[in-house]
């Protein structure tokens, strides 16, 4: 399992999968699998107004993307989202692009005011870049985050162990990170990224049509393989499908 230390700055010890849906609702049919939820507010109706009712047990990532890093956000008004999502005592963790942050680092200490952890997030959604590049990429992260997180596009295989040689070099360092090859070419990457280090996983709930993410895999069946693939002295199993599935982590969210 996971350990959790908040507030103060949460860590994760080992890999922690989220859940990543519109509609916290749904929150019930994540618990077996599942440790957190991602809760996408640019793709919900009516977003403050389910965090306002939510009384589920998983904690919360809020994610507000706009469109030109995958999300439907539109740029006005969106941070105020977002910073409005992190009042909430169930919200833990809040995802901010790396290019945002640049731009506005002012953000950060804001953001943290409000007893949330960052996870500071770079998308590229045409190639994977140099691992040199793609390690100081996961390092700038680091350098404003709580957890560094990169997506990237492969080209083909050579590219996904790339990303996977960087977020294991990376992890080895001690940065908190996570990563992701998207799309099809890049869908095992979400299976074994574990393996390598990386602390964050994400998958859509089941029959949830939205498009989220390139290359994702529903959520029991991700939890399935990546508990199949542990290795001994690794990364814990987070649940899966099944009677043996493990609880979810406990954890203490922020006051």
């Amino acid at each position: 399992m996971c350990d959790w230390m908040v507030p103060g700055g949460m860590t994760l010890d080992g890999f922690a999968l989220a859940a990543t849906t519109d509609d916290l609702t749904r929150e019930p049919e994540a618990r077996e699998a599942a440790d957190l939820v991602e809760f996408r507010i640019d793709k919900a109706d009516e977003p403050i107004e389910q965090l306002e009712a939510y009384d589920g047990e998983l904690p919360i990532v809020a994610t507000n993307r706009n469109q030109w890093f995958g999300g439907k956000a539109r740029d006005t008004g969106r941070l105020d989202t977002l910073f409005a999502a992190s009042r909430f005592d169930a919200v833990a963790y809040v995802d901010l692009e790396l290019e945002t942050v640049r731009a506005k680092e002012w953000i950060v200490g804001e953001f943290r005011g409000n007893d949330v952890d960052l996870i500071v997030s770079h998308h590229d959604f045409d190639a994977t870049p140099e691992r040199e590049v793609l390690t100081a990429i996961i390092e700038e992260c680091d350098s404003y985050g709580d957890v560094a997180k990169v997506a990237t596009h492969p080209g083909g295989l050579s590219d996904t162990l790339t990303l996977l040689g960087a977020l294991h070099e990376a992890t080895q360092a001690g940065i908190d990170a996570a990563g992701i090859a998207m799309g099809e070419v890049g869908s095992h990457t979400r299976v074994i990224g574990h393996v390598y280090g990386s602390k964050l996983g994400y998958a859509p709930l089941h029959d949830d049509d939205s498009e989220y993410a390139p290359g994702q895999i529903p959520l029991r069946t991700l939890a399935a393989l990546v508990k199949a693939t542990r290795i001994d002295g690794g990364s814990p199993g987070v649940g899966g499908p099944g009677d043996d599935a493990p609880a979810a982590s406990e954890l203490t969210l922020p006051n």
